[in-house]
């Protein structure tokens, strides 16, 4: 898509920082350079990025925004300060993002409005982990997004409300059903700079019990282009 033809659509417009790597753009070490950006458009489905380092349209690369978390995109347009990035996200995601976006616009339209998010949520660098049932049973998982209270989780489990589980080296409990899978909420609150540690696992096998990757998104399943976000 176009800068141009996306400035026409229904977007929230918002400043967030953030970071990105480019491919090919390598530090002395021989390591991807780390980048900081801002973002001035977003949608559930591309943002605007102000960047020092434009890249090129194809480029696909991986972005973090501290208020939204991780994301991968491609570039599908730029400018001399900026690119336009097509996001890339299971249905979980890009559900998550159109609820956080609506809350925002409110917000914007309604100062007064208070911020009843307690934790806020963060989306890990890596998506695996494993759940832990009370028999003993290890079932792999995909973490939709955490924070130090609890995290949401996409698996072929479908548990009731209330089941003890634990998540990576987190006890808790479900507390409410999502779309693609559930919310748990932990037994003790956790410490922030801990989370990817104790929740992140290597992925399990795929065989029968392993993990089950996150569906397919389509657009029009969750949020319409050119309509409201979810929620709104």
């Amino acid at each position: 898509m176009s800068i141009e033809k996306f400035l026409k659509q229904r977007a929230v417009n918002i400043t967030v920082g953030g970071s990105y790597t480019l491919p090919n753009w390598y530090d002395p070490q021989g390591k991807l350079r780390t980048f900081e950006c801002r973002t001035t458009r977003i949608s559930p489905f591309r943002m605007m990025i102000l960047v020092p380092v434009v890249g090129k349209v194809g480029d696909r690369l991986t972005s973090y925004f501290r208020d939204f978390g991780k994301y991968d995109g491609l570039i599908s347009d730029t400018k001399a300060d900026s690119f336009l990035l097509e996001l890339e996200m299971t249905r979980s995601m890009r559900a998550n993002l159109a609820s956080k976006l609506t809350w925002l616009e409110k917000k914007q339209k309604e100062p007064s409005i208070p911020d009843l998010r307690r934790d806020a949520r963060i989306i890990p660098p890596s998506p695996h982990s494993t759940l832990a049932l009370a028999d003993g049973t290890i079932l792999g998982c995909l973490v939709i997004d955490m924070s130090v209270s609890g995290v949401s989780v996409s698996s072929q489990l479908q548990p009731k409300i209330g089941t003890p589980l634990g998540v990576g080296a987190c006890i808790g409990r479900v507390v409410r059903p999502l779309p693609d899978g559930f919310a748990v909420k932990f037994v003790e609150r956790q410490d922030r700079n801990d989370l990817a540690r104790l929740i992140v696992r290597p992925p399990l096998p795929s065989v029968a019990g392993g993990a089950r990757a996150a569906p397919d998104f389509d657009d029009a399943d969750v949020v319409p282009e050119g309509t409201a976000f979810v929620g709104s």
